[in-house]
């Protein structure tokens, strides 16, 4: 097995322990990835090549340090360890700067408890755009028992695995390892023609698609080219925005468990327009306020 390492360092406040327990509580990542004694190990993939990542704290949540080790059947080349550097780094949202959206909540009394108590966590990603748009189009009107069920039936067919000491870990496959897949295997596979469709169009919108566009472009640009994927509605578009590209300027409308979120936090029955009011104070930080406020109870 062939190894490289280094070193990433988040902007402070981050605290790799709220990182862990988010995790462990997750629902639509369990079974990805392991926290034991610390250590967080998850495999992800690129160009076909699977590598297991090890990242584990050496630092404080004022002077945060994270140290990586890579895992691979194929050699390391700068190119790729910087690539895999880069996916966990950004998966882990180690660049946010907490500061700004801290000194407004302090500010407001019923939210500032929940700093206290998150105090350091840096929204944990999904692993890829890819994914939390396969994950919006199979929660859709679903179980999410029945969710994770068809996305591990995918992962098992299609994702790979590589086995560090003991244990298989599997990423999701890339948007082109499913792009040439048929309808009618892909449904056998989760047993759901509607949604297999649907999937199968993301991944050939994704597998055309530079990533750097979609971290980078325009909120409206990125929303409206995710809106023409079969299966991508208002709601998934802006999810996948806020939870896998990080964008925070603005929150998706409709989301039930914001809504109750919100109505717990605030002690009152809160409406969208509500909602869209309470956001607005937390300006270019409302995502993270909604985030905050999702993983809250």
């Amino acid at each position: 097995m062939h190894q490289a390492h280094g070193t990433l360092t988040p902007t402070p406040p981050f605290d790799f322990k709220q990182t862990l327990r988010f995790l462990s509580e997750f629902g639509p990542a369990m079974g990805e990835q392991t926290t034991d004694g610390g250590i967080l190990t998850k495999a992800f993939s690129h160009e076909g090549r699977l590598v297991a990542c090890r990242v584990w704290s050496t630092g404080t949540v004022n002077q945060p340090q994270l140290v990586y080790r890579l895992f691979s059947e194929t050699e390391f080349v700068d190119e790729s360890q910087n690539y895999f550097a880069d996916r966990v780094a950004f998966f882990l949202s180690l660049d946010d700067d907490l500061t700004a959206f801290y000194e407004i909540g302090q500010d407001d009394p019923q939210f500032a408890p929940i700093i206290q108590r998150l105090y350091g966590y840096h929204q944990v990603k999904f692993p890829t755009p890819f994914l939390n748009a396969v994950w919006a189009i199979l929660s859709q009107r679903n179980m999410m028992s029945l969710s994770e069920k068809m996305k591990q039936a995918i992962i098992e067919r299609y994702g790979g695995a590589l086995e560090l000491d003991s244990v298989r870990y599997r990423p999701f496959p890339e948007p082109d390892q499913l792009a040439g897949v048929s309808v009618d295997e892909l449904a056998a596979v989760i047993r759901h023609g509607p949604k297999a469709e649907s999937i199968l169009a993301a991944a050939r919108a994704f597998a055309s698609m530079d990533e750097a566009f979609l971290r980078e472009a325009d909120y409206d640009d990125v929303y409206r080219w995710l809106r023409q994927i079969r299966g991508i509605g208002d709601w998934s578009a802006s999810f996948i925005l806020l939870r896998a590209l990080g964008r925070m300027e603005r929150i998706p409308r409709g989301e039930k468990r914001i809504l109750e979120a919100a109505s717990r936090v605030y002690n009152q029955s809160v409406t969208q327009e509500m909602l869209d009011q309470l956001a607005a104070r937390y300006g270019p930080y409302r995502g993270y306020w909604a985030h905050y406020l999702r993983v809250s109870g």
